[in-house]
C-alpha cells in the first residue's frame, strides 16, 4: 500500500518546508497541494511530524559472528532501524575477525537474507587486528571499501604508512582509532602529509584533538572526522566507554567542532555488552535507538538548525561511502529512505524500549526529545512505532 504523507514537514541539508509526500513502492512524490485521489493510501497526518532522509551509521558493533550473546545482525538492524538508520557499516572486531573473505561473506550473505538494512562490513587493516600483517587489500576490497582496527590502534608507524599508501592504490578508507588519541592524530596527519592516503579518524573526543584537526584541514589536507552522540551530550560520567567521557570543555569544543565545520560526520560507535562483561571492564554503550534523540535535544537547546543535524547523519557520511542519499530537492527520486519523527515528543529512554539485545547505557531515564515513529527503506516500512 501507498502511503500518503500530508502536511508533512520534510528537513534534509538544504531543505526545511511544509509539503505532501506520496510513497509509491520505492519512490517518492512531491505534491505542492493535496491529492484527491487517496484511495488505497495510508494517509498519516504531519503535525508536528518531521520526514527526514534516513541516517546513515559509519560505525557500530555487530557482534557477529562471535559474540551474538552480546548483539547479532538482526538484533543490531533492528536496533538501528528503531533509530532511523538504514545503512550501517559494522566494525571487525568479531570472532573470527573480520580480515577474510569467509567471515566477510558470511556478515554480507546473512545481512542480505535478513533483508532489514543495508549492512557494509569493515574490513580489520592487519589480520587478528595485530600491529603489522596487512591484509590482502587487493582481495578484500572485493567486499568493502573500508578498513579499520577499530578498537586497537595501530601504533606502529611502517603499517600505518602502508595502509595509507595501500588506500591510495586500492581507493578505499581508513577509519583510525586513535589511542592516546591526540598523540596517534596528530602522528597520522603527519603521515597522510607525507605519503598520502584517504583518511577518516573515529570517534574524536577531545577539545586539542579537534584543534589539530582543525589546523590541519586549514592547511588543504584532506580527510574526515567523526564524533558521538554521547560525546556531545555528556561528560564527566564515570561510565566505561572507549574513548571515555570528557570534561565539559571536550564536549563543547565538539559542538562548535560541528557549527564550523570542522567535523564532517556523526557516528553512533553503538557497542553492546552483556551485563557482566560490562561488570568486567568492558568498555562502549548502546546508541542507535536514541542517538537521534541525543543530538536533536542539544541542537534544540542551543537553537541549532535542524538541517545541519541531517547533514552530518545522513548527507555527509553518504558522501562519504560513495552512496546515493535521499533528497528533498528532487521532485521524484528512487530508494525512498526515510524516518518520520515526532519533533515535539519528549520521551525517557528506558530499558524495556530499547531494541538492541543489550542495555549498557548511562542514558537509561534520560529525558529526550524526538520520537522515531516510523523507519522507511526503499519505500517499505521497515519499523513503525505509531
Amino acid at each position: 500500500m501507498s502511503v500518503l504523507l500530508k502536511n508533512i514537514r520534510i528537513i534534509d541539508a538544504y531543505t526545511d518546508r511544509v509539503t505532501n509526500i506520496l510513497i509509491d513502492k520505492d519512490n517518492f512524490i512531491k505534491f505542492e497541494n493535496n491529492t484527491n485521489d487517496t484511495s488505497a493510501m495510508e494517509i498519516i497526518t504531519g503535525e508536528n511530524l518531521g520526514l527526514f532522509p534516513s541516517f546513515i551509521d559509519l560505525h557500530c558493533h555487530l557482534r557477529d559472528p562471535g559474540y551474538t550473546y552480546k548483539e547479532d545482525l538482526e538484533s543490531g538492524q533492528q536496533a538501528a532501524l528503531a533509530g532511523g538508520f538504514t545503512t550501517i557499516c559494522c566494525m571487525a572486531n568479531t570472532l573470527p575477525v573480520c580480515d577474510n573473505p569467509e567471515t566477510i561473506n558470511y556478515i554480507i550473505n546473512k545481512a542480505q537474507k535478513l533483508a532489514l538494512c543495508n549492512v557494509i562490513p569493515v574490513s580489520a587493516v592487519t589480520y587478528g587486528l595485530d600491529t603489522t600483517n596487512l591484509v590482502d587489500f587487493e582481495k578484500m576490497i572485493t567486499y568493502t571499501r573500508l578498513f579499520s582496527n577499530d578498537g586497537i590502534p595501530i601504533k606502529d608507524e611502517n603499517t600505518m604508512i602502508k595502509a595509507l599508501q595501500a588506500s591510495t592504490k586500492y581507493n578505499f578508507k581508513i577509519l583510525t582509532h586513535c589511542e592516546p588519541e591526540t598523540e596517534i592524530i596528530t602522528r597520522d596527519l603527519e603521515l597522510l602529509k607525507l605519503y598520502g592516503g584517504n583518511l577518516h579518524i573515529c570517534h574524536v573526543s577531545k577539545k586539542d584533538s579537534l584543534q589539530i584537526i582543525r589546523k590541519a584541514k586549514s592547511k588543504g589536507l584532506e580527510f574526515s572526522c567523526e564524533v558521538t552522540p554521547h560525546h556531545l551530550f555528556s561528560y564527566d560520567l564515570d561510565y566505561m566507554v572507549h574513548p571515555p567521557f570528557r570534561k565539559k570543555e571536550d564536549a563543547e569544543a565538539l559542538l562548535e567542532g560541528l557549527l564550523d565545520g570542522t567535523v564532517d560526520i556523526i557516528a553512533t560507535d553503538h557497542a553492546p555488552h552483556s551485563s557482566e562483561d560490562k561488570l568486567k571492564g568492558a568498555r562502549g554503550l548502546i546508541e542507535f535507538d536514541h542517538a537521534f534523540s541525543l543530538v536533536y535535544t542539544l541542537f534544540k537547546k542551543y537553537n541549532i538548525s535542524i538541517q545541519l543535524l541531517s547533514k552530518l547523519m545522513s548527507e555527509k557520511p553518504a558522501k562519504l561511502l560513495g552512496i546515493e542519499k535521499t533528497s528533498f530537492l528532487s521532485e521524484i527520486y528512487s530508494k525512498a529512505n526515510f524516518v518520520l519523527i515526532d519533533l515535539s515528543k519528549k520521551y525517557e529512554i528506558n530499558r524495556h524500549t530499547l531494541h538492541s539485545k543489550a542495555g549498557n547505557t548511562p542514558f537509561l531515564g534520560q529525558v529526550v526529545y524526538g520520537k522515531i515513529l516510523m523507519t522507511f527503506k526503499e519505500g517499505k516500512i521497515k519499523y513503525d512505532n505509531r
